[in-house]
C-alpha cells in the first residue's frame, strides 16, 4: 500500500475554558474550518483536569448550533447533556455522544450532577464534523453511543488495540452514523510498536497524540501536536515511542466552501444570516 506522506505537523495553541467546566486546547489550530481537515473543523482536547466536589455542576449553558455535527468522547468524568429537541443523557469513562445540529438545535453540556458532587478527574474531546451543503438542512439527531458497543480491534503483532467509533476497520464497524464516509479511531499504541494502517485514498487524514509520542515519516509527533497528511495514499505508518493514545481521523473530503461564525458552520455569509435568524425567532428551540 502507498503510504500517506505527512504533510505538516501542528502545533497547537494554548488551552483555554470554555464554560467553567473543559478547559481545552484547540488542536487544529490555523487549520480549523478549512478543506485541509475536511469532513472535519475544529477539534477540542480537554487533558486531565481535577475538579472539587461542587453541588454546582460546571460546564456550558444553553448555546445553539447549526450546519455541522458534535462528536463527544468521554476519556475521564461524565458528561450531562440536554438539546431542545428533547434529548437528555449522562456518557461516562469511553462513551460517545454524537450530535446532528444540521437545520439548528440548542444545547448545554456540564459535568453530571453525580459526578459534579464526587469532584474528580475530567478529560474529553469534542470533534466538529462538518455536513454536506445537502445535508445542513436536515432535521436535529443524536446518538448516545456507549463504551460496550464501541468495537474493538487487537492491532497486530500486539501493538495495541483500537476502538472503532465511526468507519470501519479489520471488519469491525463502528456504531456511529455518519452523513459522509470517515473514520474516527479511539487508538491505543504500546510502547515500541510499529503498526500500519489501512486507509482511503484521495481521504483526509489528521493524527491529534493526546498521551505519549510517535514517530511518523521520520518525524517524532508529541502529545497535544497534530500530524497532518497528503490526500494521496491509502495507508499510514505508526512508530510508538512512548505508550500513546491518538485519535485518527480521515474522511471523504466536502471540499465545500467554509462559512463559520461562532457556533453556525455554513456555505455562505447569507447561510449564516438565516441560521442567525433561525436562532433570533426561537426555530431552533428551547431550554
Amino acid at each position: 500500500m502507498p503510504a500517506k506522506q505527512l504533510a505538516r505537523v501542528i502545533d497547537t495553541p494554548q488551552p483555554h475554558w470554555v464554560g467553567d467546566g473543559f478547559l481545552v486546547r484547540p488542536l487544529f489550530a490555523d487549520l480549523a474550518f478549512t478543506n485541509a481537515v475536511s469532513p472535519f473543523l475544529m477539534l477540542d482536547y480537554a487533558a486531565p483536569v481535577e475538579f472539587k466536589p461542587s453541588a454546582k455542576p460546571p460546564g456550558v449553558g444553553p448555546h445553539p448550533h447549526a450546519g455541522f455535527e458534535t462528536v463527544t468522547i468521554v476519556y475521564n468524568g461524565e458528561v450531562e447533556h440536554r438539546d431542545s429537541a428533547g434529548n437528555t443523557g449522562v456518557i461516562g469513562p469511553g462513551d460517545v455522544q454524537w450530535m446532528t445540529a444540521a437545520k439548528g438545535i440548542v444545547h448545554e453540556e456540564f459535568h453530571s450532577r453525580d459526578a459534579s458532587k464526587r469532584g474528580g478527574v475530567v478529560s474529553m474531546a469534542q470533534l466538529w464534523v462538518n455536513l454536506p451543503k445537502a445535508n445542513k438542512s436536515a432535521a436535529p439527531g443524536y446518538q448516545d453511543i456507549h463504551d460496550a458497543d464501541i468495537p474493538r480491534v487487537e492491532l497486530a503483532k500486539g501493538a495495541g488495540v483500537a476502538r472503532v467509533i465511526a468507519g470501519s476497520l479489520d471488519g469491525a464497524k463502528g456504531p456511529a452514523r455518519t452523513f459522509t464516509p470517515m473514520n474516527v479511531w479511539d487508538v491505543r499504541l504500546k510502547k515500541g510498536a510499529k503498526i500500519e494502517l489501512p486507509l482511503g485514498e484521495g481521504e483526509n487524514l489528521v493524527l491529534p497524540v493526546f498521551h505519549g509520542a510517535v514517530t511518523i515519516g521520520g518525524r517524532a509527533v508529541g502529545a497535544g501536536k497534530v500530524a497532518l497528511f497528503e490526500r494521496a495514499g491509502d495507508s499510514v505508518t505508526i512508530e510508538a515511542e512512548e505508550e500513546s493514545m491518538i485519535l485518527l481521523l480521515s474522511g471523504k473530503p466536502l471540499d465545500e466552501p467554509i462559512e463559520a461564525y461562532g457556533p453556525f458552520v455554513m456555505n455562505s455569509k447569507a447561510d449564516i444570516q438565516r441560521a442567525m435568524d433561525d436562532y433570533r425567532r426561537g426555530e431552533m428551540g428551547f431550554l
